[in-house]
């Protein structure tokens, strides 16, 4: 039998790449880190990890414990959740990660409406997107993460973590109400070419946040990068650089925030979307208190996705 603390310090090395990183994560030292690795070695009867320069690399028999290990863990989540619903149901802790959009958006319309029904639910909320929220859902510090979806994001065929799409958030353009392109775009009453935005200067959020991902993947979809003039935390503070007439802001729906006055929001052409996504560990997606959230925070977007195509004809 293979100790199973052992089989997940394998399994953070491999997704962090180092032992060191591991032991960080899973809060151990990085001497007892390699004891169990070690140990878990002479459990299976054949190396782990070979050096890779700083790093380590997995040997065949180390991604072959890791393949059933997966399996396992997720059964053991699933074991839980059997447990919490046959002596709780959707009572006790619960805690959700989101983006501060994610929370406005989705998270907190659906958090009122499942502690109106599920009281006794001790339901936590904290800011959190990947890969660090990621890192909080492999350490049990959140049962759920809802975040943008980028290249740090888990697929589908992760075996690691259930997924969940939840909805598609579509990215307009804020410009000074003066700017040519917003008079031309308002007499025309068509969306703005988002090509003709190449020359102009770029309100961006801080460098490596995933929005920005989706802003440059756009664009250069449409032929061109965009030129990074400003950046701030804060989508008001965005706008107001807007309204100063400083630069032009991609500015997800999801915001929710009112432009300030001489400032436009105008949809583009074509149009720059992001995609929100549930992630959970395998194996809990069926928790009875994952359970009644997933639901919550689906029906929410499914209402928004209607209200914004509503919306849509009525323009139309």
């Amino acid at each position: 039998m293979l100790d199973l603390r052992r089989v997940r310090t394998l399994r953070e090395v491999a997704a962090r790449g180092t032992i060191s990183a591991a032991a960080d994560a899973l809060h151990l030292t990085p001497s007892a880190a390699s004891q169990q690795l070690a140990a878990l070695e002479k459990e299976v009867g054949r190396p782990l990890l070979e050096p890779d320069g700083r790093t380590v690399r997995l040997t065949p028999a180390a991604r072959l414990v890791l393949r059933r290990a997966d399996a396992i863990f997720a059964e053991l989540e699933q074991l839980d959740a059997d447990f919490a619903a046959a002596e709780r149901g959707a009572a006790g802790p619960l805690n959700v990660g989101s983006s501060a959009t994610g929370i406005i958006a989705l998270v907190a319309p659906a958090a009122a409406r499942v502690l109106a029904e599920r009281p006794d639910l001790d339901l936590h909320v904290a800011a959190a997107e990947a890969p660090d929220g990621l890192e909080l859902l492999d350490a049990h510090g959140l049962d759920l993460l809802i975040t943008v979806e980028s290249d740090e994001t888990p697929q589908d065929d992760d075996p690691r973590y259930f997924r969940e799409h939840l909805f598609i958030d579509p990215i307009d353009v804020a410009l000074p109400a003066a700017h040519p392109l917003a008079v031309a775009a308002a007499r025309e009453r068509a969306p703005l070419a988002l090509a003709s935005l190449s020359g102009e200067p770029f309100v961006l959020p801080p460098a490596g946040w995933s929005c920005e991902d989706v802003v440059r993947g756009a664009c250069q979809a449409a032929g061109f990068t965009p030129r990074p003039a400003h950046r701030a935390f804060d989508w008001a503070a965005c706008l107001a650089l807007v309204g100063a007439g400083l630069g032009v802001l991609m500015l997800p729906s999801m915001a929710e925030i009112a432009p300030p006055d001489g400032v436009v929001v105008l949809p583009v052409q074509p149009t720059a979307v992001r995609h929100v996504v549930l992630i959970a560990r395998r194996g809990t997606e069926e928790h009875p208190a994952i359970r009644v959230m997933r639901d919550a925070l689906r029906d929410v977007a499914d209402e928004r996705t209607r209200r914004r195509g509503a919306a849509a004809l009525r323009v139309a």
